[in-house]
């Protein structure tokens, strides 16, 4: 059985980490992007993989081109793997459908309405969460006939990995100064980012409680893919997790 994370959701889902897989050597071995270079026959099983342990089949797990942007697709039908739209959030009422977004630091956010009939999922970077991605996803489900709603913030970045220079912290306080408190001294000239705690902020700000899951995927090789980690390591290429939503 390929294993995954849970949280505080009233519908199927699972964050899953990079264990369980067929891939090899630095995309060992649920890589689950198509964007990478790893072998597409290993990450198609990848993903076969993920969709049983939810409990679909592979052909109804969906996802997308992700770029880092705000643009939310409101999704009524399957397309074929690996050929989804470029957005980074998906909302659904459709019961047979399955929302994955593919991370490897960025927040995977999963979202379910109480009465567990509309489900949306969400990339969210620093770019993407500043932009707006989270309360746009919000208002698709929104229009989709969603109630009360609540979030989990995945496995992702935590704020004692996430060094940042002057650029990304000014760009976060132009929107909004008060932002400051996302930001912990660092090295001179660098600070330390609260991915998770902005999102949840961003959320909490529109009246949606969000759960952050404690799970650092920088700080963790064993069971998480990183771009940051990759980076400082100098490697050449790394996989990317799955995260997974369907009613």
């Amino acid at each position: 059985m390929t294993p995954f994370l849970t949280a505080s959701l009233n519908v199927p889902h699972g964050f899953f980490t990079r264990e369980g897989g067929v891939s090899t050597g630095s995309f060992a071995s649920l890589n689950c992007s198509f964007s990478g270079g790893d072998d597409p026959n290993l990450v198609h099983e990848n993903r076969a993989r993920a969709a049983a342990a939810i409990g679909l089949r592979a052909e109804y797990l969906l996802g997308l081109k992700q770029v880092h942007g705000l643009d939310v697709i409101t999704v009524t039908e399957p397309w074929g793997t690996g050929q989804g739209p470029s957005a980074d959030a998906m909302v659904t009422a459709e019961p047979e459908l399955a929302l994955g977004v593919i991370t490897a630091d960025c927040a995977p956010v999963l979202f379910a309405d109480s009465a567990g009939k509309v489900i949306g999922a969400a990339h969210a970077g620093w770019r993407g969460a500043l932009a707006g991605v989270l309360e746009a996803t919000i208002r698709a489900m929104q229009a989709l006939g969603a109630g009360h709603i609540t979030a989990v913030i995945g496995p992702c970045i935590h704020q004692p990995s996430y060094e940042v220079a002057a650029d990304l912290r000014g760009a976060i306080l132009a929107r909004n100064p008060a932002d400051s408190r996302f930001f912990s001294l660092g090295r001179p000239g660098h600070w330390q980012f609260d991915l998770p705690g902005y999102c949840a902020a961003r959320l909490a700000q529109i009246d949606i409680q969000a759960q952050v899951m404690p799970d650092d995927t920088c700080a963790d090789p064993a069971r998480f893919f990183s771009h940051r980690r990759r980076i400082l390591l100098r490697e050449a290429a790394i996989g990317h997790q799955i995260s997974v939503i369907k009613l």
